[in-house]
């Protein structure tokens, strides 16, 4: 029994000395009074309870003050609560300083915890990076179609890094200014005889207000001529009249077919009642013979000068010439 309590005892003990090695990380501990790091065994204690990684604020803290930089473990160990990147943003710190550009440990840690990269963007800063846009259409005055490519060098700003626009909107302006200097050339061939006016206009307009970068140059990289797009819109526009004249035409010509239609409806309708009117003369004959006031010899001379008017007209009618008569000669 007591050789089994003294390995049960033994047990524990091994326990108890790992688990206060863990909570109490003293080789940690030692490793910072050796680099001039004064972090306290409780501020360390404290950090493994808070589940803050010593090891992470500690190597941090080390190589910043190797640096020179001025940055306490109450900062790094807020950062990474706050789930920050904190090697990322002691890295960027080093760079920024070691190249002479004013960057704060705050500002840093705002730009870690905005999503962007704080070492890329000191990058940038030292070492300007080359945007290059895609394909810009544009016409000019002439009608002639130009598509230019620019590259575009920036170098972050890292005072407006947060909340600033990010490269898409740098592209999105560097394409208004390029279609808006190329369509106020009078002609293409300004344009392709001083590439370099769309530059000078386009990095005049201040288009690097409100983003995240600071535009150095703009270089047109190539020009090419496209499409004659004034001859193709004048094209158009003569198709578009030529269709609106036969539209018309037809219009015209279908109101005077209608009108035609109309006006042989209403002969129809006058020779309708002249017959009307012609089939009432018998009649009104007849009722004058009954009334006495038409006698049979007024009836005859009357007949009789109708029948000498018919011979009139069929005299005076020219013969025609498929009668089969031939001429006397």
């Amino acid at each position: 029994m007591s050789s089994m309590m003294m390995i049960i005892s033994l047990f524990g003990a091994i326990i108890l000395f790992f688990t206060f090695l863990y909570f109490v990380p003293v080789n940690l501990w030692i490793t910072a009074v050796f680099s001039n790091v004064r972090v306290g065994l409780a501020e360390l204690v404290f950090m493994r309870i808070r589940k803050v990684p010593p090891s992470l604020v500690v190597n941090s803290l080390i190589t910043a003050t190797k640096a020179g930089l001025t940055v306490t473990s109450n900062e790094l160990e807020t950062h990474y609560l706050a789930g920050g990147n904190v090697p990322t943003v002691i890295k960027a710190l080093i760079s920024a300083d070691k190249a002479n550009i004013a960057l704060e440990f705050n500002q840093a840690a705002a730009i870690d915890l905005a999503g962007r990269d704080v070492f890329e963007a000191v990058q940038i800063s030292v070492n300007p990076k080359v945007i290059t846009t895609p394909r810009v259409a544009a016409v000019a005055s002439d009608g002639i179609q130009l598509i230019a490519v620019a590259r575009v060098t920036v170098r972050a700003n890292l005072a407006q890094l947060v909340g600033g626009a990010g490269e898409d909107t740098i592209l999105a302006r560097v394409g208004e200014g390029i279609v808006t200097s190329i369509g106020s050339a009078v002609t293409h061939k300004e344009v392709l005889e001083n590439p370099d006016k769309i530059s000078k206009l386009v990095l005049s307009r201040g288009l690097d207000a409100g983003t995240a970068f600071e535009i150095l140059s703009i270089d047109i990289a190539d020009v090419d001529v496209g499409k004659n797009i004034g001859a193709d819109l004048q094209t158009d526009q003569a198709a578009a009249d030529l269709k609106v004249a036969e539209a018309k035409a037809e219009e015209r010509r279908a109101m005077a077919v209608a009108v035609e239609q109309e006006m042989k409806a209403k002969a129809q309708e006058a020779r309708a009642k002249v017959i009307e009117a012609e089939a009432e003369i018998p009649k009104a004959m007849a009722q004058a013979f009954i009334d006495g006031n038409l006698g049979i010899m007024d009836y005859y001379k009357m007949d009789n000068i109708k029948a000498d008017t018919e011979m009139r007209e069929s005299i005076s009618k020219p013969k025609s010439s498929g009668s089969g008569k031939k001429p006397s000669k």
